[in-house]
């Protein structure tokens, strides 16, 4: 395919494919949970971000294509913690979900085939699987709904600071959880 079709131009920090329809987010969604970015380098990463960089600061060199952007973006996001800037442990990747996922929920059917285990130690082990299954992919969560929560914190204290600029500065709102079970979010105005 040619690149003009295969890759549109490129927009830093959207997706490469259109979001309006089901069959663009498959794709997107494919994309960000391809097992190909677990083994990028750590020069290739550092390479993806300088070349994002200077897309950035507008020093691209030439001959840079769309296709190489598109790829240094997908890069990037698939390692770099957005709000940190540090890189994300691989088994907590969006990525990473399949090839680490699955060996500890696949551990039941290993289990059940084995046959030097008594029926009662095969039953016994079976019921304590879920509990390491559930517990490692919960942090994997935990780190996805911090992401998103803290760009909706970004995105609320600019909204407060446009309506009340003397009332919000970064140093008078704080956001906090109320309640993990709820998911509820609370505004609290530090009073000086």
């Amino acid at each position: 395919m040619p690149e003009s079709t295969e890759f549109p131009p490129f927009r830093l920090g959207e997706s490469r494919f259109d979001q309006g329809s089901f069959y663009g987010r498959l794709r997107h969604f494919l994309d960000v949970i391809d097992p190909r970015t677990l083994f990028v380098s750590g020069r290739r990463l550092n390479e993806c971000m300088k070349l994002l960089d200077q897309f950035k600061n507008g020093t691209l060199p030439p001959g840079v294509t769309n296709g190489q952007l598109w790829k240094a973006q997908k890069i990037k996001q698939a390692i770099i913690h957005p709000d940190t800037g540090e890189k994300i442990p691989m088994p907590f990747r969006m990525s990473g979900f399949v090839p680490f996922g699955t060996p500890v929920v696949g551990l039941n059917v290993l289990i059940k085939r084995a046959e030097h285990f008594s029926p009662a130690t095969r039953i016994l082990v079976q019921r304590f699987i879920p509990f390491p299954a559930v517990g490692f992919l919960s942090c994997r969560n935990v780190l996805v709904l911090h992401c998103r929560f803290t760009a909706w914190c970004v995105s609320v204290h600019s909204a407060w600071r446009c309506l009340l600029p003397s009332a919000c500065s970064p140093k008078t709102v704080r956001f906090t959880y109320r309640s993990w079970s709820r998911r509820s979010l609370l505004l609290h105005t530090a009073r000086s």
